[in-house]
């Protein structure tokens, strides 16, 4: 298998004191591992929570990733401008659509600024997707965590997601044609609990072997995505558990 490098970058000054004035916004979450931990070279999936799961991970998660994000979202203010109004705040958020401009003549250069210092990968729906799977392959090789939030979210961003789009799958199999098997995780943010629900990680490769299209890798880790949402796992893990029992009866 490909070697994994780990050279990935640290924020810009800029960007990180940026991130200092968001922590009264956005608290620290308790990170639930149900497995091993999170490391390098890993393709993490999450469900969005509107803002608060990308900015839970991107502020308190100590690991090196780069986050996927719609292409308008990377193309400028003028750009972002008419994905936040129309698509974010109205269509996904369900805000009024004039309140979301007046909110977005303001908040719109601020993300701007913001998304620039997050490097985000852009994701586009046509050709230029050969270009997000590039980027994410190199990211992946210099030891970067390649965070996706696949949910379908045309009725909003629900508890229980209706569906998982399969640009994910592409860049596994992308990745295993290169020689890297990667380990994926599965995750859930619980805003209203303030957890982080953190799978036990699988090989792209064992998944793959269990499925016979893309779709059906989509479907079975999108119900294991709801199973997490819906608290459907062992807390704390068996090894966890038998580690502190051994403890007390020490």
């Amino acid at each position: 298998m490909a070697e994994i490098k780990v050279q990935a970058k640290k924020r810009k000054w800029w960007f990180r004191f940026m991130k200092k004035l968001m922590l009264g916004r956005y608290k620290k979450p308790e990170f639930r591992y149900l497995g091993k931990e999170i490391s390098t070279g890993a393709v993490i999936l999450s469900n969005h929570e509107g803002t608060d799961a990308p900015m839970s991970l991107e502020l308190y998660l100590d690991k090196p990733i780069r986050m996927w994000g719609a292409g308008e979202m990377n193309s400028g203010v003028v750009e972002l401008y008419k994905y936040q109004t129309k698509v974010y705040y109205h269509e996904k958020k369900h805000w009024n659509i004039h309140l979301a401009r007046l909110f977005c003549l303001i908040a719109s250069p601020i993300t701007n600024l913001f998304y620039k210092g997050l490097e985000l990968i852009s994701t586009w729906h046509d050709v230029r997707f050969v270009k997000t799977l590039r980027e994410s392959v190199k990211a992946i090789q210099d030891g970067d965590n390649i965070v996706i939030y696949p949910e379908v979210s045309d009725n909003g961003y629900l508890p229980q997601l209706e569906g998982f789009h399969g640009g994910f799958v592409a860049l596994c199999d992308t990745l295993l044609r290169r020689g890297i098997d990667v380990e994926v995780f599965v995750t859930y943010f619980k805003k209203d609990e303030l957890i982080y629900v953190i799978d036990a990680p699988v090989r792209y490769s064992e998944i793959k072997a269990e499925c016979e299209s893309r779709e059906e890798v989509a479907r079975k880790l999108l119900e294991r995505t709801n199973a997490l949402g819906r608290g459907e796992y062992k807390w704390p893990p068996e090894s966890e558990a038998a580690t502190q029992n051994a403890t007390v009866t020490a």
